[in-house]
């Protein structure tokens, strides 16, 4: 079968522009880290459960982003880091004298971890929500 010369060239531009998408999108997915989104994050201290929806953003070995507590209380993640699958960062509260010192472990969608302050210790996790 003998294919007309215009059918060839518009079959060889689709597969040239359709190629230029696939590349675009694959690498468009390696700019984001593993840690960026929005996380539901929980901590039992011994002043009670604490709840914060938690934005990241990776940036090679560097970790920022927020917590964010309800009625106005955001708290910036200060002096984060990434290193493999684990985290660490500080939170200042409301610029009070206690100064959270938080690592974790990110397995997945979860983060498992320790808030260091004040000479204590407690339990924190995070769950992927986006």
């Amino acid at each position: 079968m003998n294919i007309p010369f215009f059918i060839r060239q518009f079959i060889s531009y689709s597969l040239f522009i359709l190629s230029i998408f696939v590349v675009t999108a694959c690498t468009s997915n390696q700019d984001r880290s593993e840690i960026d989104g929005k996380w539901d994050f929980s901590m039992t201290s011994p002043f009670g459960v604490v709840t914060a929806s938690v934005t990241t953003i990776g940036a090679g070995e560097k970790l920022s982003g927020s917590f964010d507590l309800g009625n106005g209380r955001v708290w910036q993640i200060e002096n984060g880091t990434i290193a493999a699958q684990s985290i660490s960062f500080s939170i200042d509260r409301d610029g009070s004298p206690m100064v959270y010192e938080m690592s974790a472990v990110i397995d997945g969608d979860v983060a498992t971890g320790v808030a260091r302050a004040m000479g204590t210790e407690a339990p924190w996790s995070m769950t992927r929500a986006d």
